[in-house]
């Protein structure tokens, strides 16, 4: 599916606001409450959350320039789908001490390799001006 850049960067920024809210809870909410172990998977997780948060606002800002760019869809969608599979299988571990979810992680993170690569690629459609 086909997203405008302005939808891209909301996707951002609500990403962003996400990223804050869950790694408050980490750091305020799980202390004491989980092991070190699944306490550091969450705050891992909310990392990764703003870092690609970041990256949507890119990705929004690329097809501001390049409204057509298909390989920028493909990095917008591989980053979102990414933070799903990658942060929320690590929220679930830090929250619920369940590893039922971990396979998940390694996906999430070839999607993040996957959406940089795209946005890399992507970039050469920036005009010059």
């Amino acid at each position: 599916m086909r997203l405008p850049s302005k939808v891209w960067f909301s996707l951002g920024a609500l990403n962003g606001a996400l990223a804050v809210g869950f790694g408050a809870f980490g750091a305020h909410g799980l202390q004491n409450k989980v092991g070190p172990t699944e306490l550091a998977a969450f705050q891992t997780g909310a990392q990764y959350h703003m870092y690609h948060a970041l990256a949507l606002l890119g990705v929004g800002w690329l097809l501001s320039k390049v409204p057509t760019s298909q390989i920028g869809q493909v990095a917008g969608w591989a980053f979102l789908l990414g933070t799903l599979l990658f942060s929320g299988s690590l929220y679930v571990l830090g929250i619920t001490e369940s590893r039922s979810l971990v396979l998940f992680t390694p996906i999430g993170g070839v999607l993040f390799l996957c959406g940089w690569i795209s946005l890399a690629f992507a970039a050469r459609q920036i005009p010059n001006n």
